[in-house]
């Protein structure tokens, strides 16, 4: 079934059914897809933010934000107008290119990201074929960021925060990129959209989450790392490094990091939800559904009904994942960068090797049931 709606055309269509010609109409919709893209990653960092309170505040038997809007749903919207209005201060000695560049090279990558997330068959700015793969090459860019920030403060704990965070992504990024490695061969694609339409058709049972049980739990450690949440929050770690590379920094530059930190985490959920969930299909093959009820699957409303349906799918699996990296923050305690990297190195990358050619033998001893 067919179970998304071409945006893009029916936009175009409603420009020219109102008397303007193609060209201009499509020359309109260009820049629509980012703007849309940039205010649906900052309305999730806002969501993200207050789930993260309140859930941390229900963990620790109090109340959590209340005041700012009901439930205190505007309290990210207040801290993220404090920051804004906060005096940025450039330290002495520093430079100021860099200094500025750093926090910019972190988030840009990250909301670029989005670009390959799909939330139906055509609710995708970008369906390239090299879709997952440009997401790997983008999230390599932030640990430049990083380190160009703990270089450019003049500061020798920030320096060392920066190293830290450099040595951490690096560690945790080839164990990563191996787990992604192998739902790619399985799929015999690097598509986003092809990732999720090879698991469609059997419901819950065909998603990937049953056959690469062991490249989930490296590919959601390694997510949780590169976005330095608990137990791997070791570059800010404050007992030791002041607050590593971010120690120099304030105002909007300092907030940065954190919508960098937070945009990284809801793009790692959804990506997941993508490789092994599933994606937007819903847990019940609703093309099945369909032929049983006798219902044309190119109904208009029954494919309204299905994109509406693969959006929610998509956000409720995501959100349940940030769900369960918030209740880890508030339940492991922080590892010592020792530990962290030994895990990555010694642990985490033999799994992943391994994993990924038993996949490979599975594929040719299965094909039919491992993308053959």
């Amino acid at each position: 079934m067919n179970s998304g709606i071409d945006l893009q055309g029916s936009f175009i269509e409603t420009l020219q059914s109102l008397g303007l010609p193609h060209e201009i109409a499509k020359t309109i919709w260009l820049p629509l897809p980012l703007l849309l893209m940039i205010i649906g990653a900052t309305v999730g960092v806002l969501v993200v933010v207050w789930l993260e309170r309140k859930i941390s505040a229900a963990a620790q038997q109090r109340v959590g934000p209340e005041y700012a809007g009901p439930l205190g749903v505007l309290q990210p919207v207040a801290d993220g107008l404090k920051l804004v209005f906060k005096e940025d201060v450039v330290p002495a000695k520093t430079d100021p290119w860099l200094f500025t560049l750093g926090p910019a090279l972190v988030v840009i990558p990250v909301f670029l990201s989005y670009l390959i997330v799909p939330f139906g068959q055509n609710l995708v700015i970008t369906d390239l074929n090299v879709g997952i793969f440009l997401w790997i090459s983008l999230s390599s860019i932030a640990p430049i960021g990083l380190l160009m920030s703990g270089y450019s403060s003049n500061n020798k704990y920030a320096l060392l925060g920066g190293l830290r965070a450099a040595a951490q992504s690096i560690s945790y990024e080839i164990p990563l990129a191996l787990a992604v490695l192998a739902i790619a061969m399985m799929s015999n694609s690097l598509s986003t959209i092809d990732i999720v339409e090879q698991q469609s058709g059997y419901g819950i049972l065909g998603w990937n989450i049953w056959r690469q049980p062991i490249g989930f739990l490296i590919f959601w450690i390694s997510a949780l790392a590169e976005c330095e949440r608990l137990p791997f929050d070791l570059p800010e770690a404050e007992e030791e490094l002041v607050a590593g590379y971010q120690t120099e920094y304030s105002g909007m530059k300092f907030g940065l990091f954190y919508v960098g930190s937070y945009v990284n985490l809801v793009l790692s959920a959804l990506i997941v939800s993508i490789l092994y969930l599933g994606g937007w299909e819903f847990p019940i093959p609703l093309d099945k559904l369909a032929n049983w009820l006798s219902i044309d699957p190119n109904t208009p409303w029954l494919q309204l009904i299905t994109a509406s349906l693969g959006i929610i799918m998509t956000l409720v699996k995501t959100y349940a994942l940030v769900f369960i990296a918030v209740l880890l923050r508030w339940t492991l305690p922080r590892v010592r960068i020792d530990q962290l990297l030994n895990f990555g190195w010694k642990f985490l990358l033999p799994v992943a090797l391994v994993n990924l050619l038993l996949t490979a033998a599975l594929k040719l001893a299965f094909p039919f049931a491992f993308g053959g």
